[in-house]
């Protein structure tokens, strides 16, 4: 399993248009094959800052799988044009060290 993450920085006076767009959107990251979980959270400092954690079972089923689909195309025409600047998605390998939640 890796972990994909993302911080969103989204265009002032659209956090909740962005909110109601990534609803959607997730609906199809759900369905893409290797998907785990995800979660959104927002900034509590910067309140049009958002992260975005994603679970994959491998990294090929974000980078390729999911990046290379047509369902891409869709999450791109529902998010990108909140983004301001573009986000950095960096990947993580297992938690080296983990307690209870």
């Amino acid at each position: 399993m890796i972990l994909e993450v993302a911080v969103l920085d989204i265009g002032k006076g659209t956090c909740e248009d962005f909110e109601a767009a990534f609803g959607k959107a997730s609906l199809i990251i759900v369905s893409m094959p290797g998907y785990i979980s995800h979660e959104l959270r927002r900034c509590l400092e910067k309140t049009n800052r958002y992260i975005l954690l994603v679970k994959w079972q491998t990294l090929e089923s974000h980078t390729v799988g999911f990046r290379q689909s047509a369902e891409y195309q869709q999450w791109r025409a529902l998010l990108h044009h909140f983004y301001d600047p573009f986000p950095v998605v960096e990947h993580y390998d297992l938690p080296l060290v983990a307690h209870g939640m």
